[in-house]
């Protein structure tokens, strides 16, 4: 968890505790309205971390039991990440991930343990609605 420093030159946010040591990269996502939804990815190796910019998001994590046939009623996790509170979700490998904006025009950053190419040999994708209706 982070925290916020403001006064008369703007807002510092910030995430100290935050070992970006395993990071190989990162990039933005942007949802310009809460319409998209993007589901379902998941990593037997990559390892993610999440942090919003700007909005917010619902993100849900279903730890698959089988990569290539997954049963549709395992347990999923749901977080709201919001860029008012300075946070980190850690996705650790073993994971499918799907996330929607619930502001429009929210934005946020991954980071990965992977390189582009590493990550493309450990992708599973899955339909949208397996696991979790989206509102």
């Amino acid at each position: 968890m982070g925290g916020k420093h403001e006064d008369k030159r703007g807002i510092v946010s910030f995430i100290n505790d935050f070992d970006m040591s395993p990071v190989k990269r990162f990039y933005t996502i942007y949802h310009p309205d809460t319409t998209v939804i993007r589901a379902w990815q998941g990593h037997q190796i990559e390892q993610k971390w999440f942090v919003v910019l700007e909005g917010s998001f619902e993100i849900a994590l279903v730890n698959p039991d089988n990569w290539i046939a997954p049963s549709p009623r395992l347990p999923v996790q749901l977080f709201k990440l919001s860029a008012a509170v300075s946070q980190v979700l850690h996705i650790p490998g073993g994971y499918a991930s799907g996330f929607k904006a619930i502001a429009p025009h929210s934005r946020m950053i991954v980071y990965s343990n992977l390189s582009l190419q590493e990550s493309a040999d450990d992708d599973f994708r899955f339909d949208q609605q397996l696991w979790h209706t989206w509102q």
